[in-house]
């Protein structure tokens, strides 16, 4: 060995390269030529490139290391030097182009020859090529793998040539192995040829007997030995992929209609399948095998290339794969190991992070895991989805490790591993979209904690927020509508069903974006510690609640919110069995804590339901039966509170609005089916309980009425069922209602066209509305006599009975004018805002009674509920901008009314400043024309008794002051004096304070024209600021003093010295 390294240090490179390339080149003129015979000038071509080979040997002087370097390869390897180049010239050839590729390997194993000079380049590794060389070198590589290990020529050899084969293919194989090994040789031969040199040693170490003919057992064991390390050492991919190749295809199926001919592998052998398909199994149970089977298959359609997109959809190539992994090679000792051994690594595959193969291997992943999922769902619970949600199960409420051991800030769970685990649930439930018993049963283990960490993210801004949410939206999708349910409940604390975040944990935010759950700090003040716990249970409310907003088409939030009604009913009847149990003299610990966590259920339902009402659209119920249930739940609440005999107002009011809410479905809001009767049928027995039982004679009548309604299928329909629907819908029902005409003449005082010759006004109660029958007729609690007036007065300056009636509109207006003293605060808003739209809408009608509508407009202001008086506001805000002229000294002359002495609230008056001040917005520039009257109604509210209406003045003031423009006039000085006395006189802070902030509004709104505008009183508000500041005990008006005066210093700084601006100018002299 040493000889023959010392031969091949004295060889050059370019004396191999110059030797391979005699070898291998092509006749001149071969191109031009066309012969036919392309075989037989090829076997010429070699046969003379060999002999000049040879030739060059013996003849050329600087070659003779060279030759003897090849003859020591030769005598090492005998094989490759038994061949006539006359007779049997591509053997010939072959084992001269490996010949000279072994001396090429011994040449630059070497090391380099000689030390470089100080200060010059390193010179290049032994084993470097040129380009040219490299070219060379694989040229000679290619052609030595297909004359060596390529078919033969087509006439069947002699019997002697068939037992020479196999020592052949054993050197050749051998040969190919050995330069295999090198770095620089090894490379493009593994690269290009892995395929026939596996082929090769297969066919030595484990073909039949026939093909190898002289070759000994021992070299079947060493060739067998070759091909592991062969396998071992090469690009796994690229192993899988070749030994996919030589196992051949199966029986080929014919193509569909419009898929691509692709061109289809031969059938292997036999044996030769089996081989290959136990090395893929050995390939794969390595580690990282599972990724090197994936990419072996899936790289050859594009994968990390152009088209890895294509080929993640090609879904059919994914579930091959995945067949492909879930099935348990006959390798492995069992399932379970097998199982074991490859689950992590299909893990592993979730967390592909390039970019062009990430999307093939999750859908890979995804797809592997649901079939095993669905083949053997024990042991990929065990190996799959516990590990996947290892990190939510390590933080819940269930964990067995003792949390409590550990010291406060302890970080359980990183955030990589947060966001990892949240994206691999999403990527394997959401985006496989299985839903099996399995996997529903395994997220809903950690569903608790995805809706705490969801939560958690809608507090900041976090890339889990999205993912978490579609956790919980395809789990409430996917589960059936009762553990839906069950889980939502769980959600809000009324469950213990589901498993939140443990006690102990918190969740903090991440560096990256992300989230941290780490053991928080014990909280040693009992009143913390519970705000802490109240303010997370009400945060986790809305969270639900926004949750839920998503589920409105699929009707989930509407049996939601059923659920929670019948929670509600059920908790007034638990009340009422408590205030009818005595308390025990001494309870027991236990006891003592169930009837806490009653008490704190109960208040969880009523919150739960308080922000579902105001939260939950009407498109939360998707059919009839929902309704239903909605009223029903409704009704049975309300004849709980009937039965103990705690019916107030607000349980008449609801009451009412669930009875109109049926009213409506059987008034057309719904498009009944004779199958929705059926469902509506399941009302009657609380319908009757309700007609006998309850105390209102409106609510009993309404209750009978829908009773009969619903029995006779719509066919009957009463007066009182319309009014209830057009209550509740804000409209008249449809011109097909045949009650729409004795509605308006009753409620004109007229007598409707269907009343035959006599007249005869319909009966009370079944033709009439609750406008003119029942007790909504009477005069509401508290009402003056002065709104019954007005309530009776449009039945008397209502439309002529000589007028048509075809025409509706004054009906509904008067209507509406009725309806704008009904008790119940509902139809009274509605019918504001509809007067409001009316206004709005120009309609001549109504702005011919501008009159009437104020009035009623002035007197709803007087109303304690917010929605009413807001409503008025805003009609009487409308009026005066199309009457300013009518309206607005009207106003004035209201709001002044306490000077003058009548009696008017203090509440009411701030309303009518409200009001002028919408009004004052609504004129634009035209508020000139009554500055002086509004300036002089807000000054003489600010010395009213009442402190709340002086600060409102002094506020009214200030906008009033903005509006204008500071455009003050000759009250400048009544405007500072005023303010000067109630910033130093009054007692009230908020009045005083009120006042300076007036001053700041008027500096600040002037700007620089302050010292010309407030010339003349620029001094007294100097010295009123200086005061205030000094002397003032109220933080707030100190505060707005020191603000006026830095404004007034700005001020007085631009006037006495002007920025001076420097300009360039150009005289021309004459």
């Amino acid at each position: 060995m040493a000889q023959r390294g010392d031969m091949a240090a004295g060889v050059e490179v370019e004396q191999v390269v110059e030797a391979l390339e005699l070898l291998l080149r092509q006749p001149a003129g071969a191109a031009e030529r066309g012969d036919d015979n392309a075989e037989e000038w090829t076997l010429e071509t070699l046969r003379s490139n060999v002999a000049a080979l040879e030739e060059r040997l013996r003849r050329e002087p600087g070659w003779e290391a060279l030759r003897g370097l090849r003859a020591a390869v030769l005598a090492a390897a005998p094989g490759l030097g038994a061949a006539e180049p006359a007779a049997e010239p591509r053997w010939a050839a072959a084992a001269a182009a490996l010949a000279l590729l072994l001396c090429l390997q011994e040449r630059l194993a070497q090391p380099p020859a000689a030390a470089r000079r100080p200060g010059a380049a390193p010179p290049p590794a032994a084993d470097t090529l040129s380009a040219a060389q490299a070219r060379a070198v694989r040229r000679a590589l290619r052609a030595a793998v297909v004359l060596a290990l390529g078919p033969g020529p087509p006439a069947v050899p002699p019997p002697a040539a068939a037992a020479r084969r196999g020592p052949r293919l054993l050197a050749a194989a051998a040969a190919l192995a050995r330069l295999s090994r090198h770095p620089t040789l090894g490379a493009p031969l593994l690269a290009r040829h892995l395929g026939p040199l596996l082929a090769a040693l297969c066919l030595l170490g484990h073909g039949p007997a026939e093909p190898t003919q002289g070759v000994s057992e021992e070299e079947r064991a060493q060739c067998r030995e070759t091909l592991q390390q062969v396998l071992d050492r090469v690009y796994q991919p690229l192993a899988v992929r070749e030994l996919l190749v030589l196992q051949g295809g199966p029986k080929q199926r014919s193509a569909s209609p419009g898929e691509g001919t692709k061109p289809a592998l031969a059938q292997a052998p036999a044996w030769l399948r089996r081989l290959c398909g136990q090395l893929l199994s050995e390939r794969l149970l390595r580690p990282n095998g599972v990724q090197a089977v994936v990419r072996g298959i899936m790289e050859g359609t594009g994968a990390g290339g152009a088209g890895a997109e294509a080929a993640a959809v090609d879904w059919r190539k994914c579930d091959a794969v995945a067949k492909i992994l879930a099935a348990c090679p006959q390798q492995c000792l069992s399932l379970e190991d097998y199982y074991k051994r490859v689950c992590p690594q299909i893990l592993d595959l979730l967390h592909i992070q390039d970019k062009l193969t990430a999307r093939q291997f999750q859908r890979v992943a995804t797809t592997t895991l649901l079939t095993m999922a669905k083949g053997h769902p024990q042991l990929a619970e065990k190996y799959l989805l516990q590990p996947m949600l290892a990190p939510l199960l390590r933080c819940a409420d269930t964990a067995e490790i003792a949390v409590e051991d550990l010291s406060a800030g302890t970080v359980l769970v990183k955030e990589a591993e947060l966001s990892s685990c949240v994206e691999d649930v999403f990527k394997v439930y959401v985006v496989g979209n299985d839903s099996s018993s399995l996997l529903l049963g395994s997220l809903r283990s950690v569903l608790g904690v995805v809706f705490s960490l969801y939560s958690f993210t809608k507090q900041n801004v976090s890339y889990l927020r999205s993912p978490c949410q579609e956790i919980l939206l395809w789990f409430l999708q996917k589960a059936e509508r009762e553990v839906s349910l069950s889980v939502l409940e769980g959600f809000a604390g009324l469950e213990s069903s589901v498993h939140g975040l443990h006690p102990r944990c918190q969740l903090r935010v991440g560096s990256e974006g992300g989230a941290v759950i780490a053991v928080e700090e014990t909280i040693s003040d009992e009143d913390e510690a519970l705000y802490q716990k109240v303010s997370s249970e009400q945060w986790h409310m809305e969270n639900l609640v926004e949750l839920l907003s998503h589920c409105q088409k699929s009707g989930l939030a509407g049996d939601f919110f059923i659920r929670c009604l019948k929670a509600l009913t059920r908790v007034a009847a638990e009340d009422e069995a408590a205030s009818n149990t005595a308390p025990p003299s001494a309870e027991s610990l236990l006891e003592l804590e169930q009837r806490h966590a009653g008490q704190r259920r109960q208040l969880l339902v009523l919150q739960l339901v308080a922000m579902l009402c105001e939260s939950v659209s009407d498109t939360a119920f998707t059919d009839v039966a929902q309704v239903v249930d909605v009223v029903a739940a409704t009704l049975q609440r309300a004849c709980v509170s009937l039965a103990r005999g705690a019916g107030g107002t607000v349980e008449t009011q609801t009451l009412s609005m669930a009875m109109g809410l049926v009213a409506a479905v059987l008034g057309g809001a719904v498009q009944l089916k004779s199958s929705d009767f059926a469902v509506l049928k399941q009302l009657l027995p609380v319908l009757e309980e309700v007609s006998s039982s309850h105390p209102e004679p409106l609510i009993r009548e309404l209750a009978a009425d829908l009773r009969i309604a619903i029995c006779t299928h719509g066919a009957f329909s009463a007066g009182t069922v319309g009014s209830a629907a057009e209550r509740l819908l804000g409209r008249k029902p449809g011109p097909s209602r045949t009650s729409q005409e004795s509605l308006a003449g009753a409620a004109d005082g007229a007598p409707s066209p269907g009343a035959g010759a006599g007249g005869r006004p319909p009966r009370p109660g079944r033709g009439s509305g609750p406008a003119s029958s029942g007790p909504s007729a009477r005069s509401a609690p508290g009402e003056t006599g002065e709104e019954q007036s007005v309530r009776r007065e449009p039945r008397a300056a209502g439309p002529a009975p000589a007028e048509p009636s075809d025409s509706p509109a004054p009906a509904q207006l008067q209507e509406l004018l009725l309806s704008a003293y009904d008790p119940q605060v509902p139809v009274r808003a509605a019918a504001l805002r509809s007067l409001c739209s009316l206004i709005k809408q120009r309609d001549p009608e109504g702005l011919r009674m501008q009159e009437k509508l104020l009035q009623v407009f002035l007197e709803n202001l007087q109303h304690e509920d917010s929605f009413v008086y807001l409503s008025a506001i805003q009609g009487v805000a409308l009026l005066s901008n199309e009457y300013p002229e009518q309206i607005l000294p009207a106003l004035l002359a209201r709001y002044g009314s306490a000077a003058q002495g009548t009696a008017e609230a203090a509440a009411t008056r701030m309303k009518l400043g409200e009001v002028l001040m919408r009004v004052t917005r609504a004129l634009g520039d035209m508020v000139f024309k009554h500055r002086d009257a509004l300036i002089h109604a807000f000054l003489r509210g600010s010395r009213d008794p009442d402190s709340s209406l002086r600060a409102s003045s002094l506020s009214n003031l200030g906008e009033l002051c903005q509006r204008l423009g500071f455009q003050l006039g000759s009250v400048i000085q009544e405007v500072t004096s005023c303010l000067t006395a109630i910033a130093k006189t009054d007692p009230e802070a908020e009045v005083r304070r009120a006042a300076v902030h007036v001053v700041v509004v008027l500096l600040r709104g002037l700007s620089e024209k302050a010292t010309e505008v407030l010339r003349d009183v620029l001094r007294d508000l100097y010295r009123l600021l200086k005061h205030v500041a000094t002397a003032e005990a109220d933080g707030a008006a100190v505060l707005h003093a020191q603000l006026a005066l830095e404004e007034l210093d700005a001020a007085v700084r631009r006037a006495l010295f002007p920025p001076q601006s420097l300009q360039k100018r150009i005289v021309v002299l004459p």
